[in-house]
């Protein structure tokens, strides 16, 4: 399955490319939403990626587009390291896992395709398979609970142990056997599905990038400049809703597993226009399934200076520098 950038024309709308301007593409993937970037306006593009196969895509653009392009492979955390303390027009985000990603089974994201138990983005550290084999009993309960949502994570994480007991785990097929059997099968959705989504957000910290991104987009973005972010489900959605609330002035609803925004603050450092949290239309979820969870949400950089430091976005895990030492 080809990756086809979801809301392409929302993102276009909410980031209004104009000629002259730079903007940035954090999650660059197959390139959808640099190209269409370009194509609308005589403007440059800086894209990051820490996924080592999108090299070619890159090429690909780099060879038609020559200086009005650059790539770098890199987590889209460090945005604002990429243009010499530059500040940019536009910044774009569309976050979680790629088509390109679950369709290669080698990589080990889905479980609809037989393959080791990876889930690793760039390739280095922790994979799914040390999370399996290594954490505790409660350690696995939040983080199914917490990043996957899954309400019965309790018996997911007793089949798991059990069976490490008896062998590794480490493989995508023996792991959704595992929780088949603890969950068994019922309706469309597979048993696995939280499971999987929730050690693959652990494994590439992937909440703790978005927000750490969304503090770097804040520092690099000059006033007037726009940041996009297109969600696909709701743990990530609320994390950009809180933010955009705090950042506009707005009182942020309070949630158990995102930073809460307070009543009282700095300047607001960014505008907010439009409607918030739109998603895709039946036309777009009909060409593309994958556009079904996505939301859109952005905001306009004010002149007020950014925020100073940031807090842990999921407390009560091991961040993964400290899980790495003890697997190690």
């Amino acid at each position: 399955m080809n990756h086809i950038p979801v809301l392409l024309n929302e993102v276009l709308g909410a980031l209004a490319p104009g000629d002259g301007e730079i903007y940035i593409d954090g999650t660059f993937g197959a390139g959808g939403y640099s190209r269409a970037i370009m194509a609308a306006a005589n403007c440059r593009v800086v894209a990051l990626d820490r996924d080592p196969h999108v090299k070619p895509h890159a090429l690909i653009l780099q060879k038609e587009f020559g200086s009005r392009f650059s790539f770098s492979e890199t987590e889209f955390s460090k945005l604002d390291q990429v243009t010499n303390g530059k500040k940019v027009d536009g910044v774009v985000l569309d976050i979680g896992v790629s088509s390109m990603q679950l369709d290669q089974a080698e990589r080990g994201f889905s479980f609809q395709k037989s393959g080791p138990l990876d889930m690793r983005m760039s390739g280095d550290g922790v994979s799914a398979a040390d999370v399996v084999a290594h954490f505790t009993h409660s350690e696995l309960v939040r983080v199914f609970k917490v990043y996957g949502d899954e309400k019965r994570a309790k018996r997911c994480a007793d089949f798991i142990v059990r069976e490490r007991e008896t062998a590794p785990i480490i493989t995508t097929d023996s792991l959704a056997e595992v929780v088949s059997a603890a969950l068994g099968r019922s309706g469309k959705r597979h048993p696995a599905t939280r499971v999987f989504q929730a050690l693959r957000i652990y494994v590439n910290d992937e909440l703790g990038e978005l927000y750490r991104a969304l503090l770097a987009a804040e520092r690099i973005l000059r006033p007037g400049g726009r940041l996009v972010v297109v969600t696909f489900h709701s743990l990530e959605d609320r994390l950009v809703k809180s933010f955009f609330n705090q950042r506009t002035g707005k009182k942020s609803s309070s949630s158990r597993y995102v930073p809460e925004s307070p009543d009282q603050g700095p300047s607001a450092t960014f505008t907010s226009r439009g409607k918030q949290g739109k998603s895709a239309s039946d036309a777009e979820i009909k060409a593309n399934p994958r556009a079904r969870s996505a939301r859109i949400r952005y905001g306009i950089r004010t002149e007020a200076s950014a925020y100073e430091g940031e807090i842990p976005v999921i407390p009560g895990l091991p961040n993964l520098d400290e899980f790495s030492r003890r697997v190690a």
